[in-house]
């Protein structure tokens, strides 16, 4: 294997080898802190974060306010706790060396108040900021506030141009690196475009070249760019390494930084990512940020699945094929489906899926009735983990809505995520992971359900493998 050739950013060589932020408190200062140690970037989750008590027991949380505004001012406060309380345990274990950044997602509830509150609680601490999920603008100039580096995720050279047009070339001095992040390979939410097929992957070298043509032409040449998701192991990016079309290049490991012994993830889910098989894992569109993402198969997702599928359209006059009178909820309001939709209802029905419950696309789906209160339930409880919410209608401006129906096809993301990161059976919570996840049964180095921890994964990758 080529010799990994440190890289200078933020005023420090570190190793080509970044450590992947994983969203609500999945990355923990523990397991980043341990991989700056090593010489590398660490990086630990900003999501709502973990905090502890005085016997060092996680502080879960709980909302008591009784609206969404009051619980969304709830969850900004959890969040800044959490993430300065995991950029003091990160930069107690990396014991000087590294860099340590914290990731945060800008389509989250109230990012810049949540960034800004770790910025401040955590002074001296960080040295950078990941983001992506939408177009951080203000990420920049929140970043040269605090002194401190940004790195912005994006999935193609047209976002990064946008950004940079925009806002990016007034804190040129502070960009510390542009992650490039597959948006078919990579786990969680996924940055593919309209005009982009989710069937068709393409091939990230040409699109992280014409990345670098870009910064070229924008005069950043020795800014480095990050590739993100589908790295497994460097045998495998050899043509990426000391490439003079790229430049300088680092490498972003997610998924495998899942499975060590200083991952807080539960033990069942460790088991379940040595299981994994080759297509267990794929893009799908339910999350309730409108964005396409990448979560292992299991009922949680099948049950979304079968309950988008049971789905018709509906008319509240005559309209076309709906010709059809149907009635829906308690009173039978009578709307108008097409006589094929009609019978399907009815077999539904007769199954038990009883609950017709109405979308913003015009439609009906079709759940039980105990799936029917689960999800009004969640909808009512919504504490704004999102700025935007489908599934709840929570939006984080000032109308406190997004002005339409809630969404029951969707799902309460913080309610499924907090649940899996902090003990729960993986086959019923939302199990976000790269596409290479399945690699972990076949790779020899996991032999015997052997778990590293982060310096031996650190040390094997270095090795190529």
């Amino acid at each position: 294997m080529k010799p990994l050739n440190a890289i200078r950013i933020s005023g420090t060589e570190v190793l080509p080898l970044v450590e992947g932020g994983k969203g609500v408190a999945i990355t923990s200062g523990l397991a980043s802190g341990a991989w700056a140690a090593t010489g590398g970037i660490g990086t630990f989750s900003g999501v709502n974060a973990d905090s502890y008590d005085d016997d060092g027991k996680i502080i879960r949380q709980i909302y008591h306010a009784k609206t969404r505004r009051g619980r969304h001012e709830e969850l900004i406060e959890y969040a800044i706790s959490g993430g300065v309380t995991q950029a003091k345990v990160a930069h107690e274990t990396r014991k000087g060396q590294g860099l340590l950044n914290v990731n945060v997602l800008w389509e989250m509830g109230a990012a810049e108040r949540v960034l800004a509150g770790i910025l401040e609680g955590a002074k001296g601490l960080v040295n950078g900021v990941t983001c992506g999920a939408g177009m951080p603008y203000r990420l920049a100039e929140l970043a040269a506030k605090y002194q401190v580096d940004y790195y912005p995720i994006i999935s193609s050279a047209r976002a990064f141009r946008a950004l940079w047009k925009r806002a990016y070339h007034k804190f040129a001095d502070r960009l510390g690196a542009v992650v490039y992040e597959d948006p078919w390979l990579a786990g969680g939410h996924n940055g593919l475009s309209n005009s982009e097929d989710p069937e068709a992957p393409e091939d990230p070298m040409p699109r992280v070249v014409a990345l670098r043509r870009q910064m070229l032409d924008l005069g950043l040449p020795e800014v480095p760019i990050v590739m993100a998701g589908g790295v497994w192991c460097l045998n495998e990016w050899q043509d990426w390494i000391d490439n003079p079309d790229l430049g300088p290049v680092l490498f972003q490991f997610g998924t495998r930084a899942l499975l060590t012994t200083e991952s807080p993830i539960s033990d069942i889910w460790k088991e379940r990512l040595l299981t994994l098989k080759e297509g267990d894992i794929y893009l799908n569109k339910f999350s309730p940020t409108g964005f396409w993402s990448s979560a292992v198969e299991n009922d949680f997702l099948r049950e979304l699945k079968a309950r988008s599928d049971r789905q018709i359209a509906y008319s509240k006059e005559p309209v076309s094929e709906l010709q059809s009178e149907f009635g829906v909820g308690p009173r039978k309001r009578i709307v108008y489906v097409t006589a094929g939709d009609k019978k399907a209802a009815e077999s539904w029905i007769a199954q038990g899926f009883t609950e017709a419950m109405r979308t913003p696309s015009t439609t009906l789906v079709f759940v039980t009735p105990d799936r029917s209160k689960e999800i009004r339930k969640d909808q009512v409880d919504c504490m704004g983990c999102l700025s935007t919410c489908r599934f709840s209608n929570w939006s984080q401006d000032e109308s406190g809505t997004t002005g339409k129906k809630t969404d029951p096809r969707s799902f309460c993301i913080q309610k499924t995520l907090q649940d899996i990161a902090h003990g729960g059976d993986p086959e019923n919570n939302l199990c976000f992971a790269g596409h290479g996840a399945y690699r972990f049964a076949s790779d020899r180095f996991y032999s015997n359900r052997f778990i590293p921890t982060v310096k031996q994964l650190v040390e094997r990758i270095k090795t190529g493998d």
